[in-house]
C-alpha cells in the first residue's frame, strides 16, 4: 500500500476570522490539481468556515489544533474532540512542541487525546521531536523513541494504522534553522523502525510521517525527497498562500 502524501498548515494563533477565510480560499483558489492530502489546521474559530470552504474539493482537510481528552464537563476554555468534528474538521495536531512546553502536556496527556480523538473519528497527527540539548548531547534518538512509546504505542495496531506522525525537531521550529535532509531522514527512518518494533513491519511501511520545522519553498522538495519523508507540517510558510502551494508543490 502506498503511503499517503500530506502536507498540513498550522496556523497557530494567527488570523482573525474574516483573514482566515480569506487565506483557505486563496489557498484553495491557487491549489493545483494533485493526489496529496492538503491538511489546514486553524484555529478553532475557524474550523467550521474553513471546512465549509474545503468541503467542495476532495483532497483539502481541516484540522484542530488541540483537543482535550474528555468527553465533555467542566473544562472552562477547552474543545472536545466531539466538538471538533461537529464542525466538519477530520483530522486534529497532538502533542506539538509548543504545547508541550508551553501548556505542560505530558506524553501521557497526548495519549489520551489521541485516543479521544481516534473514538471520534479524528485523525491524529501526532507530533514528536527531540531539543537542541538533546541533538547536541546525541540522547535525540533515544528521546523521541521515549515519546513514542508513552504518547504512542499503548495504541493497537489498528488504531496506530489511523495515526499520521510529525517529526518536528524543537530547535528547528520557527528558528529559521531546518534539519539537513540527512537529519531528517535518519529521523523519520528511526521512527519507521521503533513503529515496525512495537506493532509490524505493514503498519510501519503504511504510517505517513511528516517533517516539520521551518520548511520553506526553498528546501521543501529536498527534504520531501528523502524516502521516509512523507510531507511536512508546515508552520510560518501555511500562512501565505504562494508559499504554502510552492511547498505542496514540492511534494512529488
Amino acid at each position: 500500500m502506498t503511503r499517503k502524501k500530506i502536507v498540513a498548515g498550522n496556523w497557530k494563533m494567527h488570523k482573525d476570522y474574516e483573514a482566515g477565510r480569506d487565506l483557505a480560499q486563496d489557498i484553495i483558489e491557487k491549489l493545483q490539481p494533485n493526489d496529496h492530502l492538503i491538511v489546514l489546521g486553524t484555529p478553532f474559530i475557524h474550523l467550521k468556515g474553513v471546512s465549509m470552504i474545503a468541503k467542495e474539493v476532495s483532497n483539502v482537510a481541516v484540522a484542530a489544533q488541540n483537543c482535550h481528552y474528555e468527553t465533555q464537563g467542566a473544562f472552562t476554555g477547552e474543545i472536545s474532540a466531539a466538538m471538533v468534528y461537529s464542525t466538519g474538521a477530520r483530522y486534529v495536531i497532538l502533542g506539538h512542541s509548543e504545547r508541550r512546553t508551553l501548556f505542560g502536556e505530558s506524553d501521557a496527556t497526548v495519549f489520551l487525546k489521541v485516543k479521544a480523538a481516534l473514538a471520534n473519528q479524528l485523525t491524529p497527527i501526532v507530533c514528536v521531536g527531540e531539543s537542541l540539548e538533546h541533538r547536541e548531547s546525541n540522547s535525540h534518538l533515544d528521546f523521541v523513541a521515549q515519546q513514542l512509546q508513552d504518547s504512542l504505542f499503548g495504541l493497537t495496531a489498528a488504531e496506530c494504522n489511523a495515526v499520521v506522525l510529525a517529526y518536528e525537531p524543537v530547535w528547528a521550529i520557527g528558528t529559521g534553522k531546518t534539519a539537513s535532509p540527512d537529519q531528517a531522514q535518519e529521523m523519520h527512518a528511526h521512527i519507521r523502525s521503533l513503529v515496525s518494533k512495537a506493532y509490524d513491519p505493514e503498519t510501519a511501511a503504511q504510517l505517513s510521517i511528516l517533517y516539520g520545522g521551518s520548511v520553506k519553498p526553498a528546501n521543501a522538495a529536498e527534504i520531501f525527497a528523502q524516502p521516509d519523508v512523507d510531507g511536512g507540517l508546515i508552520g510560518g510558510a501555511s500562512l501565505v498562500a504562494d508559499d504554502f502551494i510552492a511547498i505542496v508543490n514540492g511534494l512529488q
